[in-house]
Parts: structure tokens; sequence; C-alpha cells
């Protein structure tokens, strides 16, 4: 088999790009891959803290390399950076990095190139499904996860803190990506069948996050909220 890292933000679309990994078994996959915001307590976007980032890895059954991604870093900066964490996972023999990226072109393409560039193979299970067919079937497969983070501009502050069902899909305003591909929403998945065993937490406060876009030239540009002219909610979660 093909060994290999997932790309792993704590959220649904790694979760789910893990579990048809996991299945197809052509790879391999024997590290999580996530970056952290300053003072690497927190993953970068979702807000998900450092604890309950390793109790999932914990419940995988999986190690996780973290790589700390400052705010203030530039764009040549963060390509060395991610460059070097790319380089030691190469040296231990994964050559391939498994993304949950499912229409974003501009992204992919990025990937690939970078990729490309180190001998590295990107991997996309879930590139071009329907997003609507996704979710329905991250619930029957009997995942669960609650929302984190909500981008006010495009939904409303109220579906922050919900758990990610059927009654959310339902509620869901017609022009907003079921699987929140354009940044609408970001997740933190607790179970699974992925999972040895639920991941517990409490639901905490809700913190208020502005940004204003600073153009950049780095990965972060396309999928990061300081590269947006936005304000986000985000659910804070405690580990039981």
């Amino acid at each position: 088999m093909k060994k290999a890292w997932i790309n792993w933000s704590s959220g649904k679309d790694s979760a789910l790009a893990l579990y048809y990994t996991l299945q197809e078994k052509e790879y391999k996959v024997e590290r999580l891959f996530t970056t952290l915001g300053d003072n690497a307590e927190r993953v970068s976007m979702h807000e998900v803290s450092r604890k309950l980032l390793l109790a999932q890895a914990r419940n995988l059954g999986l190690d996780i390399n973290l790589c700390e991604i400052p705010t203030n870093l530039s764009a040549d900066d963060y390509n060395l950076k991610m460059q070097d964490e790319i380089l030691n996972l190469k040296k231990e023999g994964l050559g391939y990095s498994i993304f949950g990226d499912i229409f974003l072109e501009d992204l992919k393409k990025f990937r690939e190139q970078q990729l490309e560039a180190m001998d590295i193979k990107a991997v996309f299970p879930l590139w071009k499904h329907n997003t609507r067919a996704l979710m329905q079937d991250f619930l029957d497969l009997g995942f669960k996860a609650i929302v984190v983070c909500v981008n006010t501009k495009v939904l409303d502050k109220s579906f922050c803190g919900r758990l990610l069902d059927q009654q959310f899909l339902f509620d869901l305003p017609e022009h907003i990506d079921p699987c929140g591909e354009n940044g609408e929403f970001h997740t933190f998945v607790f179970d699974g069948p992925i999972f040895h065993s639920p991941i517990n937490f409490e639901i905490g406060e809700k913190v208020k996050k502005s940004y204003k876009s600073t153009p950049n030239g780095d990965d972060s540009s396309l999928e990061d909220a300081k590269s947006w002219d936005s304000e986000f909610i985000y659910c804070d979660l405690k580990p039981k």
C-alpha cells in the first residue's frame, strides 16, 4: 500500500476523506498533519483546542504532526515552513498527501503544484462529489459533529454551536453549500466509524472575531480567515 498522511482540520471533510481512503485500501494512512495558530494551542480557522485535536488522534489510533503558523507569517516564510514539514514527512517514507477538498479548483491546483515540486502526490477522495450527497453520507455513516465556526457574512450566528444533523441541513439557506465548502461554516467531529470511542467535551462561550482582508500569495489566501474581510463567530469546546 502507498504510505500517506492526511491533512486533518478536525472537521467533517477531512474525517470523511479519511473514511473513504480507508475503505479503498489503496493508501496506508500513517499520520495526521494539522496547522495550529499562534501559541500552537488551536487549530487554524476552526479554533478547536489542541487537547481536543490530540483526543481525535488518540481515538483514531494515528500519530499527528503539528505545525504552528503564526498570524504575521509572510507568504514566503509560510511556504518555506510548510516545505520543511512536508520534506520531513517524505523522509519517513510518506509520498502521498490526502486532502478533503471538494470543488475549489484554484486550491487544488495550488496544492498539486506545491507538492509536485517535492515529488509528493496530492490525493483528493472527495473531489467533485455532490456536496449534498456527501453530507447525507456523513450522517448516514454515523459521524457526529458540531459547528464551531460560522462566517456571519453569509450565515446567521445562531448556526454556531449546533449539531450537524438533518435539521441543520434543512435550516441552511439555499445559497449555502451543504458542506460549507466556501468557508460558510466549520465543524469538529467527535464520533463516527473511524473513531474507537466518542470524544467528550462541553460547549463553552461563543466568541466573535473580525478579520480585514490582507491579500497574499500563499495557501491561506484561499481558505484562511486572515484573507477575508469578514466576521466570524466561534464556539469554544472544552474537553471533559
